[in-house]
């Protein structure tokens, strides 16, 4: 008897359900690189489950252009195209915006606070003698959403974590690599202003604040060359 037959549908379908969104959450922070080819029975084992919900966790993650199907039928991390991350980025920016601004006037007080929190978290790691890129990159993921849970507006953060999920492995390169960003402390400043902001209860402030996070690290990252540039012969610097 296989081990499909000894696993009860439904535990299966739980157990699928959990592994995908296990791999959601590796792709949002970044911990898997683009280009990393996937193992069905090395993923398998590292989460201890059955090949089965893995390869259907990663079938759903395909048909959502999270993963893709390498030409030798190996499961990979998507690499992006700069024209590609260009594109995300402008709809993270208009999405995200729209989150902020919202969140800015319906955020409780204890989702402040906890905001507030996750902020001076990110700020001392930061400051430290040698930074945590994986402790940053998940500081930073908390504290974004954080702000975009407080818009009470279920359908549109779906949305961002769908595009969260495409970008992430390339969206943390600067945190994880130790960049000027994190020496001049870019990001805290970003942060801050957006912490401000909501305190104040400014929609547009926060928005601007948001929008000047989102496109530093863009502009890094482009510049960092470490997008697949074979259309770049079609973008406008």
């Amino acid at each position: 008897m296989s081990l499909s037959e000894l696993v009860p549908p439904k535990k299966r379908l739980t157990i699928s359900a959990d592994v995908y969104e296990q791999f959601k959450e590796l792709l949002m922070t970044g911990r898997m690189m683009p280009g990393e080819q996937l193992s069905l029975r090395t993923v398998a084992a590292a989460l201890g489950v059955s090949v089965m919900p893995v390869r259907e966790a990663m079938q759903r993650l395909v048909a959502e252009q999270a993963l893709e199907l390498s030409p030798n039928r190996a499961m990979r991390v998507p690499t992006m195209t700069v024209s590609q991350f260009r594109e995300i980025t402008s709809i993270r920016i208009n999405l995200e915006g729209v989150a902020t601004e919202r969140a800015a006037k319906s955020l409780s007080e204890a989702e402040l606070r906890r905001i507030v929190q996750l902020n001076e978290d990110f700020f001392e790691e930061m400051a430290s003698a040698s930074p945590n890129g994986a402790r940053l990159i998940t500081l930073n993921k908390e504290f974004h959403f954080a702000v975009y849970e407080g818009s009470r507006m279920p359908m549109l953060l779906q949305l961002i974590k769908a595009l969260w999920v495409r970008i992430g492995p390339i969206l943390n390169h600067d945190l994880r690599a130790g960049s000027a960003r994190i020496n001049e402390r870019v990001a805290v400043s970003h942060h801050s202003q957006l912490v401000d902001a909501l305190r104040r209860r400014d929609s547009e402030a926060a928005r601007i604040a948001l929008q000047g996070d989102i496109d530093s690290a863009a502009q890094f990252i482009i510049s960092a060359h470490v997008l697949v540039i074979a259309d770049s012969t079609n973008q406008s610097t």
